[in-house]
């Protein structure tokens, strides 16, 4: 297993090449989340941190792919779930195909399992009352079928019924739901919005407002030996989302959040295929 300092320090050599590649594309990103909070509290990573996240407007997130298809490096493979392929997430993901990194709900797939970077889309929190009511029902209903995993960690109720709407609805149908779900969350614009919201990071999250000048532009601070980016309202969106998050959480909570079966930066993740994920030729 690789020591929490490499993986930091692979994550951050990620992070630089996807902010360039950003720049050189006109794409708007942001780190977000303990990314963010460690920039302005650390000047680096949370010490316990082991990923960076990123957030990006809705119209940026929907150009990225095919910018990253034409002219990314081929080190870095872009994962997206499709009508052909689900990793099981709600967002993109950069993952470099030179690590390993395999997470425990994706051992029995065949993709690359290598270190993995988020890629969060903003969207637009509508006015109306009824509309954000619509909103949020559809973006627990993409969550779903777009992740199509039983959440576990959201109450019994939560379970049971997602339990059985997995296993009442064809793999087929679960795509077209999805689709019909994402086009309805996301179809509001600015003139009849006044918030900016996450919908693809969990029920916790969906909940939350931003001010949609927060996140008009970003500004670069001082992160380890470089520069990254974090929304330009970055206080207000970190107030919002975690309330004095300049005050380190008690020291029993001082610990990564994620867990990997395996890690290593300094070997691809096939040197594990059929060990720790799918299955030998």
């Amino acid at each position: 297993m690789s020591s929490l300092k490499e993986i930091q320090n692979k994550s951050l050599e990620m992070a630089e090449y996807f902010v360039e590649f950003c720049r050189e594309h006109n794409l708007l990103c942001y780190l977000c989340g303990g990314g963010a909070i460690g920039g302005l509290r650390n000047k680096g990573f949370i010490p316990w941190d082991d990923d960076l996240d990123f957030f990006m407007p809705r119209r940026d997130y929907e150009r990225l792919p095919e910018l990253w298809r034409k002219h990314a490096k081929e080190q870095y493979f872009l994962s997206k779930s499709s009508e052909d392929f689900v990793d099981r997430n709600l967002f993109i993901t950069i993952r470099d195909k030179e690590t390993t990194c395999i997470k425990p709900y994706q051992q029995d797939l065949e993709m690359p399992h290598g270190l993995a970077l988020d890629v969060i889309p903003l969207d637009y929190y509508p006015k109306d009352e009824k509309n954000r009511k619509k909103q949020v029902r559809w973006a627990l209903i993409y969550s779903l079928f777009c992740a199509q995993t039983i959440p576990e960690k959201h109450g019994k109720v939560m379970k049971w019924g997602s339990t059985i709407l997995l296993r009442c609805t064809p793999k087929k149908l679960r795509y077209k739901i999805w689709k019909k779900a994402e086009k309805e969350m996301t179809k509001y614009k600015l003139e009849e919005s006044d918030g900016i919201t996450e919908l693809c990071t969990g029920p916790g999250y969906m909940k939350k407002k931003y001010p949609i000048e927060a996140f008009e532009d970003n500004i670069f601070i001082d992160f380890e030996n470089t520069k990254m980016p974090i929304p330009v309202g970055y206080d207000i969106y970190l107030k919002t989302a975690f309330g004095d998050y300049m005050t380190p959480p008690p020291i029993e909570k001082q610990v990564p959040h994620h867990d990997a079966v395996i890690t290593d930066m300094e070997n691809s993740y096939i040197k594990y295929k059929g060990e720790y994920y799918g299955r030998k030729n």
